[in-house]
């Protein structure tokens, strides 16, 4: 049976893609879009919760989401190395789902491993489509693969979008995605130390972020990327 999806989105840590790419998910598989996510790392070094709460979170947003298939590739938090062992566990994961848009972490950010993870994607999706490097996953060998394009979502520092998605009709679902993270964001009933992410201001920032893209685009709500290379259209009539 095939894996292949449409979209495959790529976050440094659980949470990732949910925080600045939901909308977008939400609304293409809305569109009738095959989309899978695979994580880099388990966010041990999350200063709230664990491995096995961050891994019972991400099964639960993968649930709201509605998402084909959700992968972990298990390299360090905090240390990942950009080697050959940590980038061929992507490159397996990229050809396991075939995708034609890679969704990437921001290309600069307050957490180092976003732009860390942004270039780590961005090589493994080159690598994926050289014909010499084998790989194989669940013990069959893999076919050479590239996506068709990159797009880096954008998350804690502001970085103008290339383009923007209106996903104003999917906000309520996709800030019910990002609750399922319950040790991670503000609920007022759970105990640990207060981090950047962990108040209820951190909520109004992203509503407000949100809104921001989407009044450059006449729209309520939007999330924003930005591009590796100029974006082709068919006519200047795709734009609006």
């Amino acid at each position: 049976m095939s894996e292949k999806v449409d979209i495959l989105a790529i976050g440094a840590h659980p949470d990732d893609v949910e925080l600045s790419a939901a909308g977008t998910i939400l609304k293409e598989i809305n569109n009738g879009k095959k989309v899978a996510i695979v994580d880099l790392t388990e966010g041990e070094l999350g200063s709230r919760g664990s491995i096995q709460t961050r891994y019972e979170e991400a099964k639960n947003a993968a649930k709201i989401l509605k998402i084909s298939a959700r992968h972990n590739i298990k390299i360090p938090d905090g240390f990942f190395l950009h080697d050959k062992v940590s980038l061929l566990k992507l490159v397996e994961q990229i050809r396991r789902f075939q995708p034609e848009i890679v969704l990437a972490n921001a290309t600069s950010d307050r957490h180092p491993d976003h732009a860390k993870g942004a270039k780590f994607i961005s090589d493994a999706c080159f690598l994926s489509g050289l014909l010499k490097i084998e790989t194989d996953w669940e013990g069959q060998p893999q076919t050479h693969w590239r996506p068709k394009v990159i797009y880096n979502y954008i998350q804690d520092r502001y970085i103008k979008p290339d383009f923007a998605v209106d996903v104003t009709p999917y906000v309520d679902k996709k800030f019910e995605s990002i609750f399922a993270y319950k040790t991670q964001f503000f609920n007022p009933d759970n105990e640990g130390p207060a981090t950047p992410i962990s108040g209820e201001d951190f909520i109004d920032f992203l509503k407000g972020r949100m809104a921001e893209f989407g009044r450059q685009i006449g729209a309520k709500y939007a999330e924003g990327f930005t591009v590796e290379r100029i974006p082709a259209v068919h006519s200047i009539f795709d734009l609006y």
